[in-house]
């Protein structure tokens, strides 16, 4: 939806939320005039006779040579748009074709556009070439089968990912017009071995990017700067290629695109307004009596005895297994049909970690209709062609309002009615959209964030680009104004060697073998099976110390496994599996120093910062408690590192008169404090898309750096992920939402739709929700 339509009709109760989306009637357009007529045949021939009017807008865009972003919503054809202009490339006459220079943008500055040179004359000579970027190899496979279905003998199209064998990537290397691969594939393969691409790389026209909001965080700023490397090496060999963004429906756009690609937001064209046809769904914010498993199961077995065919996404992969596995179990229980025509079951689970043929028969099921109920985790809410279901259940909210409305476009796409249910949790987010369900039904989204100019992902691939090729002083256009800091920097740590050219990579290893696209650092510590040393998992080497630590209990795929022996520096920890009836929680300790600060404001009774920290934690400790009644059975002492983390955090510190006038004890003004920074940092995804396991905080009566009461909300990577600099700028609105949430919870003393957090180091010991209420109220002047 976008924000220019009405307001949908709503219907409240104590436990649900509901709201009718009228049906939209589609705008189609005629074909651009220089789209070459076999393209045309060739989609006729999938059942495309007319594309829809933002097709069209911005496929005119991209033909015209400007950076275009087509942030419609989900089934809404957005693939077609960018392919009208590659196949006008591919297909079209060499005349026709593109030589590199783009137009100014409206207000761009003088001298921005490349004038054509005699490389781009060569290139004109050359076949075109595009590339097609997606953040999961199925969506790229999923992208190659659509265009291999065209059936043009004279476009060629290659998938590179980390299956393809030596004679695919070798028809991709020197034969393909479109690759197809992912950015991890980009950041690996291609970008250290350009000379050998350079077929691609110098006749390059167009990359898309798509699904670009998945691009947040750390993963974006990594995946921005894998894009800056790639427009650089182009830019070498003569090629300016024009980007094409598709993303579900988005805040802030041509900012966003700024951010990630490194090109002027007056470059962008954005394209938003949705012309494709839409079925009336009805949506419903519903609270379960029961747990969010058993709610979607019962659910899926409604839709299911009804006829329908229904998809529920589920959080995790052990629950998609276990809702499928009671659905099933219920329709038995029920005397209802249990298994399709084909033997195989009614409802079936999906998730990451099947094998690609398991996963393509279910997807073939479902569009066949064999199957009539699946439970998922997020494997199945990118674009993969699963269409025309008549309901969705979304089983807590996703993370984010672009991922919910990813989920929920899966309802009805081929037309009818549909149903979307979202099953909320007792946790403040989840809670935060129910009691403000027109934050939901509006259709608005936020926007994405992401901070390109973390050192700790710019230092690494600045190397990586030295080592493509040496790095100089102009490069600053790529990689922005803190690349000569940074560079210096590496090469006072021996990493890079300076000269009067530039900055050099001398090592003979390969720098981008040091980077992991999807991680904030660090290497990941393996869970060996003890007796054998089989590699069973890996733990994220940012909470490994709590998840892992000797006497942990561990679940992997369903199975309890209990950590014997843990070791940090060899990365490594050996467990065995044991059925045993309790679990284990860490308890830790943690300290944040102002390093310095950036910038300030005011809220009516508290100063606001944004700046630099360094975060003191340490793994003190683990509790057992019992599986069922979660009572502390004993505390046990651990003896593991402090580990030091320098990022970026925003704080607050409290007025001393308001304190005067709250009266509270220093017991209670410690549980108003930290009740307040958890219900906040439980809230701050609404308005700083992130995982609320890639932020931390801390409370204090009396910081001594500060010398106030003081709340510090911070980012949990090194430099910085953008998320506490949005928390900064949007401050006002996100403090209210958190007093919001404290003064509607139904409960008296605090609980996990509140302040009770599950990341909580000291076992959410000292929170007092009334005193945190008052304080919020106070600081906000209400």
């Amino acid at each position: 939806m976008t924000t220019t339509d009405p307001a949908p009709p709503t219907t409240d109760t104590a436990s649900e939320h509901r709201c009718v989306r009228p049906p939209r009637s589609p705008v189609s357009a005629d074909w651009p005039e220089w789209l070459p007529e076999a393209a045309v045949r060739a989609l006729a021939g999938c059942g495309i006779e007319r594309p829809w009017r933002h097709q069209v807008q911005a496929a005119e865009s991209v033909r015209a040579g400007r950076h275009t972003a087509l942030t419609t919503g989900t089934a809404s054809g957005k693939s077609l748009a960018y392919l009208m202009p590659l196949l006008a490339e591919a297909l079209g006459p060499a005349d026709a074709r593109r030589t590199g220079s783009r137009p100014a943008p409206a207000g761009g500055r003088p001298g921005s556009v490349r004038q054509a040179s005699v490389a781009d004359l060569v290139r004109g000579l050359r076949e075109p070439t595009a590339l097609y970027l997606s953040p999961t190899k199925a969506l790229a496979h999923d992208q190659l089968r659509s265009c291999t279905a065209l059936r043009l003998p004279d476009w060629r199209v290659g998938a590179l990912d980390g299956d393809s064998s030596e004679v695919e990537r070798r028809f991709a290397r020197e034969h393909a017009h479109l690759v197809l691969t992912n950015p991890d594939m980009l950041h690996r393969s291609v970008l250290p071995q350009h000379a050998r691409w350079s077929r691609l790389l110098g006749s390059l026209t167009h990359v898309v990017v798509d699904e670009c909001h998945r691009y947040r965080g750390v993963f974006g700023a990594h995946v921005s700067a894998v894009l800056r490397r790639l427009r650089r090496l182009c830019h070498s060999y003569g090629a300016d290629p024009v980007f094409v963004l598709a993303s579900a429906t988005s805040a802030e756009v041509a900012a966003s695109v700024s951010r990630l690609v490194g090109v002027e937001p007056a470059e962008v064209v954005v394209v938003d307004e949705d012309c494709s046809p839409r079925a009336e769904v009805t949506i419903r914010l519903r609270q379960p009596e029961q747990g969010i498993e058993e709610a979607a199961s019962r659910a899926l077995v409604d839709h299911v005895s009804r006829g329908e065919q229904a998809l529920a996404f589920i959080g995790s992969r052990l629950h998609s297994e276990l809702v499928a596995l009671s659905a099933q179990s219920r329709l038995s229980e029920l005397g209802l049909q249990t298994a399709a025509a084909d033997g195989l079951p009614l409802v079936e689970a999906y998730r990451s970690g099947y094998l690609a043929r398991e996963r393509r028969s279910i997807e073939a099921r479902l569009q066949d209709g064999s199957v009539r109920g699946v439970a998922a985790t997020n494997a199945l809410e990118l674009g993969i062609d699963v269409a025309g279901l008549d309901a969705v259940v979304i089983g807590g909210f996703p993370g984010t309002m672009a991922a919910f409305w990813q989920q929920a476009g899966r309802a009805g796409r081929r037309g009818g009615s549909a149903e979307v249910t979202m099953l909320t949790r007792d946790d403040p987010l989840d809670l935060y959209y129910f009691d403000h369900p027109e934050l939901v039904f509006s259709g608005r989204v936020e926007a994405c964030v992401l901070h390109p100019q973390n050192p700790y992902v710019l230092g690494p691939h600045l190397a990586a680009a030295a080592q493509e090729m040496p790095l100089q002083a102009d490069d600053v256009r790529w990689f922005g104004p803190q690349m000569v800091a940074v560079a210096d920097r590496l090469a006072a740590q021996g990493v890079l060697r300076r000269r009067a050219r530039g900055w050099f990579w001398t090592r003979p290893d390969r720098a981008v073998d040091a980077i992991d696209l999807r991680s904030a650092g660090g290497r990941p510590v393996e869970v060996l099976e003890a007796g054998t040393g089989r590699v069973v998992g890996q733990a994220d080497p940012q909470t490994a110390d709590r998840s892992v630590h000797e006497g942990a209990v561990y679940l992997h795929r369903g199975e309890l496994w209990l950590v014997e022996r843990y070791d940090p520096d060899a990365g490594e920890c050996t467990a065995r599996v044991a059925d045993v009836p309790y679990r284990t929680s860490a308890q830790s300790v943690s300290d944040v120093r102002v390093l310095g600060r950036r910038r300030s404001s005011r809220l009516p009774r508290a100063d606001v910062f944004l700046g630099d920290v360094e975060v003191t934690s340490q793994v003190t400790g683990y509790l057992r408690r019992d599986a069922l009644t979660g009572t502390v059975w004993d505390s046990t002492p651990l003896d593991l590192p402090r580990r030091v983390l320098q990022t970026q955090s925003m704080w607050l510190t409290v007025d001393e008169t308001l304190l005067a006038e709250l009266n509270l004890s220093q017991q209670e003004l410690a549980g108003a404090a930290h009740g307040a920074e958890h219900c906040a940092i439980g809230l701050l995804p609404a308005f700083a898309p992130c995982d609320r396991w890639d932020i931390g905080g801390l409370s204090t009566v009396l910081h001594p750096d500060t010398g106030a009461c003081t709340i510090f909300v911070h980012d949990g990577h090194p430099g910085g992920a953008g998320f506490a600099e949005r928390a900064f700028e949007e401050v006002e609105r996100w403090l209210t939402a958190t007093w919001d949430r404290l003064r509607l919870c139904r409960c008296e003393t605090g609980c996990p739709a509140c302040v009770v957090s599950p990341k909580c180091g000291n076992q959410n010991q000292v929170l007092d929700k009334p005193a945190a209420t008052a304080l919020l109220a106070g600081v906000l002047g209400r």
